[in-house]
């Protein structure tokens, strides 16, 4: 967005429908990291703030006439809520949305609550299911426990089977957190196990100031993962899954339009409503520092057109002219789109950085180049791989 041109409308509103969790991650940034907000926070959120939600979701989509929407269904645990409550919800903001105006719903769950019940109540609503594990296997998950110490795998693998044997049409995907110390392919293979239609392959919160596990300057631990799974991805013969990031980069490769919070230069378009009605930024924001995702702006006074106008937002909307410099000049710009927000933090500097990621962006995008070209050059040069 440059100077003088109007705001890009938000798409997406990730609603906190609950703000605690069942489960004590031992890594969460949500609530293990700087900012503690959480805990001054409602647990459940309020009737009156699911209400006032779901009418500025409706103004604002007919202020700008949106054709279409998501709605993800957040927490903390959005189970906590109740399935009855995530669909009156659903239902309200369906029947507040303007005319010829699709709203796309999905939960966003650990799954250790998933019931046939309750995926039933879902189902009928409209409402996908994503779930979020660290793999498809019991060791892969020993960091995502409850509160007593207790393993969460047995009850959420328990309900990723439920939705894929019963449920696959409200099936979303699963949502993994790259752990440069799995070994990728097995991984990979694992999540494949539970007949995923999508699966989401994001980076750890991390920046300059709080690097992340493993991170050493110029080395691409997590660019070398991401490029042995995407190999097994590509050479499959056939499309197992989808795999968003694999699939946007390829996109953004060929110059055609694309958009993840990871990659691309695509306008900022998501915005978050907390349990006590406060509209803020996204929460990867919180990995930063205390009161970095804050706008001072809430439902009860303020519509979301006024949160566009926030400088974070607008930072965010603005493409390569709030990068760095080095960004603006590298000749990837158009598919890294300077990588994820958060993950370009260094105290007392801002955002305005590369990502702490860099050199492992750069290192996946050269190899999904190199694969693409050697496609296109016939199946012999793609079986040779990227430089």
């Amino acid at each position: 967005m440059r100077p003088g041109e109007p705001a890009f409308p938000f798409r997406q509103f990730i609603v906190k429908m609950h703000g605690r969790c069942n489960l004590a991650c031992r890594y969460c940034y949500l609530y293990e990291g700087p900012d503690h907000g959480w805990r001054t926070r409602p647990a459940a959120t309020p009737p009156a703030v699911l209400e006032h939600t779901a009418r500025r979701i409706g103004e604002h989509a007919r202020t700008h006439g949106s054709t279409a929407l998501s709605l993800v269904l957040h927490g903390g645990e959005p189970l906590l809520a109740g399935a009855g409550t995530l669909a009156r919800f659903t239902d309200r903001v369906r029947h507040l949305a303007p005319d010829g105006c699709t709203v796309h719903a999905t939960v966003q769950t650990n799954a250790t609550l998933l019931t046939e019940r309750r995926l039933a109540v879902l189902a009928r609503h409209g409402i996908r299911v994503g779930i979020s594990l660290d793999g498809g296997l019991p060791e892969h998950n020993t960091l995502r426990t409850d509160r007593a110490g207790r393993p969460s795998w047995p009850a959420a693998t328990r309900g990723a089977r439920l939705i894929a044997a019963h449920h696959p049409r409200a099936y979303a995907g699963i949502l993994t957190v790259v752990d440069p110390a799995t070994d990728p392919v097995e991984l990979y293979e694992s999540l494949l196990a539970l007949r995923p239609p999508a699966l989401d392959l994001l980076l750890p919160h991390g920046n300059w100031t709080s690097p992340p596990l493993r991170w050493a300057a110029g080395a691409t631990p997590y660019g070398d993962w991401l490029c042995a799974v995407f190999d097994r991805w590509w050479g499959a013969g056939r499309r197992e899954t989808r795999v968003r990031l694999f699939e946007e980069c390829l996109a953004l490769l060929l110059g055609l339009p694309a958009a993840t919070e990871s990659l691309g230069l695509a306008p900022f378009d998501a915005v978050v409503v907390e349990t006590d009605g406060s509209i803020e930024q996204v929460d990867s924001l919180k990995s930063c520092y205390a009161g970095a995702a804050e706008t001072g702006l809430d439902v009860f006074r303020h519509g979301f057109d006024e949160a566009l106008g926030h400088p974070g937002i607008a930072a965010r909307q603005a493409g390569a002219a709030a990068l760095a410099a080095d960004c603006r000049a590298c000749p990837l710009l158009t598919v890294c789109g300077g990588g994820h927000y958060a993950h370009r933090y260094r105290a007392g500097q801002g955002f305005a950085n590369p990502s702490v990621y860099c050199a492992d962006l750069q290192r996946f995008i050269r190899h999904v180049a190199g694969r693409l070209a050697g496609a296109a050059a016939g199946p012999a040069a793609s079986e040779g791989g990227a430089p």
